[in-house]
């Protein structure tokens, strides 16, 4: 059985938390330009602000949010609910990368990284599913990694943040399918952010922002569930993941020249 996707953005409620810069500035954009309603939200009010400026006349909310915040939380959806009294969309793009290997592993540093990159979006999908299974309606959306498609260097907090997304939105398709809401798990390889950019090696298959953009809508409007790219990347990500460990371990220490 297939999910349903969405057939046009124009005019529909989506809530972008992480617009303010990269991947999640690039969809926030794209959205508006194709007449969505974008509530944007992210720690930082004057880039929201900024990316608000390319819409129309009350096209925007801007909710500044701290995805560690339950407070925070409650507060932006009930003003998108008391404002538009409707959401079609959660689109959960917020995360933190450091990189971190074990020689330089600091518990605070882990714990912070899955407070937001995992705790964070279960706490955005906690707070919409009411509404969406009482309306048999909706679609979520969470963008993970392939990193959290096994084990990698300096991904020591940053990886099992992301392989706690993958089941997180697997169990989440299969309770959530029957009810007519939507799941899709977006799987980016590397993308030019600003996050990357604290990356001293090589990044294979590298992406725009905007490229990733295209991806991740294009993605959610054909109703898929595993949206990953580019697929010259993620693909082979996907095959190392059903090798043996020796062989698997071999390939890593042979061509992740980190």
């Amino acid at each position: 059985m297939k999910q349903k996707g969405i057939d046009h953005f124009f005019g529909k409620h989506i809530w972008v938390i992480g617009a303010s810069s990269g991947i999640g500035e690039a969809c926030a954009k794209s959205l508006i330009n194709k007449g969505a309603k974008v509530a944007l939200s992210s720690r930082r009010i004057e880039r929201l602000n900024a990316v608000a400026e390319h819409a129309a006349v009350d096209q925007t909310l801007v909710i500044p949010l701290d995805v560690t915040n339950n407070e925070q939380f409650q507060q932006a959806y009930e003003r998108i609910l008391s404002t538009w009294g409707a959401l079609d969309l959660l689109l959960f793009v917020s995360g933190t990368y450091t990189p971190l290997r074990a020689d330089q592993f600091e518990f605070q540093m882990a714990e912070q990284t899955i407070e937001a990159n995992l705790l964070g979006p279960m706490r955005a999908v906690a707070l919409v599913l009411p509404k969406m299974l009482k309306e048999h309606s909706g679609h979520i959306a969470i963008v993970g990694s392939v990193a959290g498609y096994s084990g990698l260097p300096k991904a020591l907090a940053y990886g099992p943040s992301k392989a706690g997304i993958i089941n997180f939105c697997e169990t989440l398709f299969y309770d959530l399918l029957p009810q007519g809401v939507s799941v899709h798990m977006i799987s980016p390889g590397f993308v030019a952010t600003e996050a990357t950019a604290q990356n001293d090696f090589e990044m294979p298959a590298l992406i725009s922002a905007e490229e990733a953009a295209s991806e991740i809508l294009g993605g959610i409007q054909r109703g898929e569930f595993d949206i990953h790219f580019p697929k010259r990347f993620s693909r082979f990500l996907k095959f190392l993941r059903i090798l043996p460990y020796p062989l698997y371990f071999w390939i890593v220490r042979r061509f992740v020249k980190i």
